[in-house]
């Protein structure tokens, strides 16, 4: 009687064991943390004045912040100052995996464009780099992962050599690194499931790809390139969020909005993931530009996705 009642004794502790063992695996599996978006949403969007140009004390607070967050993951952090007319204004980068190889280069603007909140535009994006980086650490990588906070995206820098992405792509070219490809995230966390909530450049896409703004997008130009391609193919494969991908010209409006643009001019393969901007947010460049109006579920999914390609690309 007594060998039995210490038999069950050791089967009740090694069930116990094997149910917390299984809790603990499908929370480390379940990646990007809901809870802690929405901290990182409030964070960056809830200050007291814009992240804007013009108000540059606040714009390196959010640049102290973000150096904080990668810091915690990082092989390397670091700023990338640079000068715009007697001013410094800072990217913020950390890397990943091993260096003296492939790199892969994946970035998102923290600055916005007027006295606003840009939850969407683009504190999406920035806080889908600070999960990338909290995701990244301890993993095993087939490339270098370089993570990029841009200063300058928004105008009147747009499109001007003080861009931020403009900067690093340079320097880049500079070192002579050896650059796999860019993946730029810009505004990915507004979806709209109603019909007709999804807009084009030209009104016959509806057709292709639906007139719900329900997916998010892979924007790619013609020539892509082999990064641009491969890593495409991969994010779909996941299927861990509705994804349509979409290949243009340069020349159509939207395509090159973001700071993929910067990259291209210097010959690396790069791609945008977006949510479409403002062919599906009106809250746009406007103070209607919330974390309130975000879908933070499907963010999540995003950011998860963008981390499982990366990993599993090979």
């Amino acid at each position: 009687m007594a060998f039995f009642i210490v038999y069950l004794v050791d089967m009740i502790r090694i069930f116990f064991i094997l149910i917390i063992s299984f809790f603990a695996i499908k929370s480390f599996a379940s990646g990007a943390d809901t809870s802690i978006i929405e901290q990182h949403l409030y964070s960056i969007t809830k200050t007291e004045k814009a992240r804007m140009y013009k108000n540059i004390d606040v714009l390196n607070n959010i640049a102290q912040y973000i150096y904080d967050e990668f810091n915690k993951y990082a092989d390397t952090t670091y700023y990338q100052e640079y000068n715009v007319e007697g001013r410094i204004f800072k990217n913020v980068i950390c890397g990943f995996g091993e260096k003296n190889t492939k790199t892969i280069v994946v970035g998102a603007h923290y600055d916005v464009c007027d006295e606003q909140e840009g939850a969407d535009d683009n504190a999406s994006g920035t806080v889908g780099l600070l999960e990338l980086a909290r995701l990244l650490k301890g993993q095993q990588l087939n490339y270098r992962i370089e993570i990029v906070a841009y200063t300058l995206e928004e105008p009147p820098f747009f499109r001007t050599e003080y861009m931020g992405s403009y900067v690093h792509a340079k320097s880049l070219e500079k070192r002579k690194e050896e650059i796999y490809g860019m993946c730029c995230l810009e505004m990915i966390g507004y979806f709209d499931e109603r019909k007709k909530s999804q807009d084009y450049p030209i009104g016959i896409l509806s057709l292709i790809y639906g007139n719900k703004g329900d997916y998010i997008t892979l924007v790619n130009k013609f020539s892509k390139g082999k990064f641009a391609r491969k890593y495409s193919r991969q994010f779909k494969k996941n299927n861990l969020i509705k994804t349509k991908k979409f290949t243009g010209p340069k020349s159509l409006p939207g395509i090159d909005f973001s700071d993929h643009l910067n990259y291209w001019k210097f010959g690396i393969s790069s791609l945008m993931i977006t949510d479409t901007a403002f062919y599906r947010n009106k809250n746009y460049h406007e103070k209607s530009d919330k974390m309130e109006t975000l879908n933070i579920s499907k963010m999540a999914n995003v950011i998860d996705t963008v981390f499982e390609s990366l990993i599993n690309l090979e």
